[in-house]
């Protein structure tokens, strides 16, 4: 007669790769739950360590247009020497169609001397008196052309005194560097008006 094995014997073999499957099991596990908290952990820290970086603004246009109104600007328009009103002609040609980024408007009288750019309104008067320059009053050249300040309750106005025929812009207070809003213009100053014979001893040659 064959005797079968004794339970004792079988028993160690089976029971073994249970215990392996299952230890495979808890460790499979254990990396799974593991990585996920690892990579937490590791974006965490790294957002703390990271420098701060402010939202992106979005940039303005050097050359984009600020709303205003297309209305006319009242100017007034005296009645200029033929000279002058011969010069005024030209440099309100030579004049560009927006300062920095204020777009020129329409004015209700004098177009062939007067100009007016923005909202409020920049503006551009051709002829007229020279200003009073006193010895101890600062004058500035802009691109070659010689101004003259006076600040006014809401304005700086700005005059040429190195020009045969003086030019005057209004500058609103709303407008900071009042002398850099006068640039393109002097551009157009240098093109059209001719230099006086005599200027103010602070103007550069």
């Amino acid at each position: 007669m064959t005797s079968s094995p004794a339970p004792e014997e079988s028993r160690p073999a089976e029971a073994a790769p249970r215990r392996d499957r299952s230890s495979r099991g808890a460790a499979l596990w254990a990396t799974l739950v593991a990585v996920p908290v690892t990579v937490a952990v590791a974006g965490f820290t790294f957002a703390k360590l990271a420098p701060d970086e402010p939202a992106a603004a979005p940039s303005a246009s050097a050359t984009a247009a600020r709303p205003q109104s297309a209305a006319p600007v009242e100017m007034p328009a005296p009645t200029l020497a033929e000279r002058p009103a011969t010069v005024c002609r030209a440099l309100v040609s030579q004049l560009p169609l927006a300062v920095r980024d204020l777009t020129q408007r329409p004015v209700t009288a004098g177009a062939e001397q007067n100009a007016a750019y923005g909202d409020p309104a920049l503006t551009v008067a051709c002829g007229g008196t020279p200003p009073v320059v006193q010895p101890t009053d600062e004058v500035w050249s802009v691109n070659k052309v010689c101004w003259h300040a006076v600040q006014e309750a809401d304005a700086m106005v700005l005059t040429t005194v190195d020009r045969e025929t003086p030019v005057r812009v209004r500058v609103p207070k709303e407008y900071a560097q009042p002398l850099q809003w006068v640039s393109p213009i002097s551009d157009a100053i240098v093109s059209a008006v001719p230099s006086a014979k005599t200027a103010p001893s602070g103007c550069s040659a």
